[in-house]
């Protein structure tokens, strides 16, 4: 597809293939992306956020272990009879609403060798079409759905987009972070200028760091499979899309949204307690137990470890 070139995106991969290494032991024998948001598994927000913005052909790039998340999406016949022996309508509907919710692929990464390595597996199945790639650990609360805001400069600009969020200076190791352009193509929306993975604080380039939403194009395949192992010996998404700018243009967006990391323990319990907080069955109550829980600590019981 040349420059400039844009076609309707419907196709978005889902890398599921990681270890959970951060939450064990929950995750010894279940996938960390199964791990729920009060009571939605973290997998689920991402095939929601993804139907929501048009995309209708999924993938998940799974690995030894996550079996459960191909179940999760299927129908349960057992569980289906015996919530409706028990007369409860509501929870029956949302057993077969989740099963129902979208058709979707799975392929396996045999090896954990890094997000560019787990795109990669997704070739054959994308063919050479655009496609997005949602990153589960990336919830992202907003309005209007994180990879709809990508793929509508996707469509404006016809060149590949991925989404970044500032960060402090001291956590850039924990990011790739992207070189712009000193104004902005329109507001929120710069050309990337250079892509580093993970650099320390006082060589990042910005304070722009990508985070879990990508529109590509199919020739960051031909990147990726050329490419030799970068940070962590593992093949970087990043390297891959450094590589790409140099041949096309880049452009990264700041979306709209609060971002939570839910493979980091802290963000895992902020993503629940604010989305907790968000629900109408939930929200009034919890914050008043959360008011009261606050006022009955003392000053050092809130710091044990």
């Amino acid at each position: 597809m040349a420059q400039g070139e844009s076609r309707r995106v419907r196709k978005a991969v889902f890398p599921a293939a990681g270890l959970g290494t951060r939450f064990l032991p929950a995750t010894k024998a279940q996938p960390k992306e199964m791990l729920p948001i009060v009571d939605t598994p973290c997998i689920q927000f991402a095939i929601e956020e993804a139907l929501a913005s048009g995309l209708d052909d999924m993938l998940v790039v799974t690995g030894r272990g996550k079996r459960a998340i191909e179940d999760h999406f299927d129908r349960a016949p057992e569980l289906e009879r015996a919530v409706a022996r028990s007369g409860k309508d509501d929870l029956l509907d949302l057993v077969r609403q989740t099963a129902d919710l979208v058709d979707l692929h799975f392929v396996r990464q045999k090896e954990p060798l890094g997000l560019g390595h787990a795109v990669l597996q997704a070739r054959r199945h994308v063919g050479d079409e655009p496609f997005a790639v949602i990153l589960g650990d990336d919830l992202i609360w907003s309005e209007r759905p994180a990879i709809g805001q990508l793929l509508a400069v996707y469509e404006r600009y016809g060149t590949p987009v991925v989404a970044v969020e500032r960060v402090a200076r001291e956590r850039t190791g924990a990011y790739g972070i992207v070189a712009v352009a000193p104004e902005p193509l329109a507001p929120g929306v710069w050309e990337v200028e250079g892509l580093v993975e993970k650099p320390d604080p006082e060589q990042a380039p910005s304070d722009l760091a990508v985070v879990g939403r990508y529109v590509l194009v199919p020739e960051v395949f031909d990147l990726l499979a050329a490419q030799g192992p970068g940070a962590k010996g593992e093949i970087q998404l990043t390297d891959a899309l450094e590589a790409l700018r140099r041949r096309r243009r880049l452009v990264a967006v700041e979306f709209e949204g609060v971002r939570y990391d839910t493979g980091d323990k802290l963000g895992y319990l902020k993503a629940n307690v604010d989305f907790a907080l968000r629900r109408a069955d939930l929200g009034a109550e919890f914050a008043a137990f959360l008011r009261e829980r606050v006022a009955a600590l003392s000053p050092t019981e809130g710091v044990r470890a």
